[in-house]
C-alpha cells in the first residue's frame, strides 16, 4: 500500500449543502439588519416624529393640499400646545383622517370673532399668517380646562372649533414644524 491510499480523504461539501449555508447566512444577516431598523423606525414614528400629508384647503394659503410635513411629538411632553402652533389632531367629529389646524385659544380663554378678527379675552389676535377676514361674527366660546380652540388659516373654508367646539389637548398627535415636499416649499412653517 502506498501512503496515498492510507490518508483519509477530505470530504467535499455537496453543492446543495454549501448553497443552504449561504441562504441561512443571508437570512440571518437580513434579520439582524432589518429587525433593528424596523424597530427603530417604529419607535421614531410612535414617540418622536412622523410625516403627514396636507389634505383639503383649510390651511391655505400657508399649506397646500398634497404638501408633506414633518410632525414632531416630543415638545408637547414638555409643555402644552402654544397659541400659533400648527397641530395635527384626531378629528373630533370621529372622522378617520387627522386634521391640521392652528392653535388660537388656550384653556380658560374666551375666544370671539368681531369685525372679521379673532379676539382672545377681548384683545385682537395678531395673525400675520392670514390673508382674509375671519367668519363667525358675534360668536364667542370659552375654552374649558385641558382643551384648546383651533382654526384653519383659510377661515372661510375650514371646519374647525367654530364648528365642532374646543378640542381636548390629548387629541393632539404632534406639532407640525417643517415642510419637506414639494422641494421648492422646503422649510419651516409660518
Amino acid at each position: 500500500m502506498d501512503d496515498a491510499t492510507l490518508s483519509p480523504e477530505i470530504a467535499q461539501p455537496s453543492p446543495s449543502h454549501s448553497r443552504r449555508k449561504q441562504v441561512i447566512a443571508f437570512v440571518r444577516e437580513l434579520v439582524t439588519t432589518l429587525v433593528p431598523a424596523i424597530t427603530l423606525a417604529l419607535l421614531i414614528h410612535v414617540f418622536l416624529a412622523q410625516s403627514t400629508v396636507v389634505l383639503g384647503q383649510s390651511m391655505e394659503p400657508n399649506l397646500q393640499p398634497t404638501q408633506r410635513l414633518m410632525v414632531e411629538k416630543v415638545s408637547y411632553w414638555l409643555h402644552p400646545p402654544r397659541r400659533g402652533d400648527i397641530v395635527v389632531l384626531r378629528d373630533p367629529t370621529g372622522g378617520p383622517v387627522p386634521l391640521i389646524k392652528r392653535v388660537v385659544g388656550l384653556p380658560g380663554e374666551r375666544v370671539s370673532v368681531a369685525n372679521g378678527h379673532v379676539l382672545v379675552d377681548g384683545q385682537a389676535l395678531n395673525e400675520p399668517y392670514l390673508n382674509q377676514i375671519t367668519q363667525g361674527e358675534g360668536r364667542s366660546w370659552v375654552v374649558p380646562p385641558m382643551e384648546m380652540f383651533v382654526m384653519g388659516d383659510n377661515r372661510s373654508n375650514s371646519k374647525d372649533s367654530r364648528y365642532f367646539g374646543s378640542v381636548p389637548l390629548d387629541s393632539v398627535l404632534g406639532h407640525a414644524v417643517f415642510r419637506f415636499w414639494p422641494l421648492d416649499k422646503l422649510g419651516g412653517l409660518p
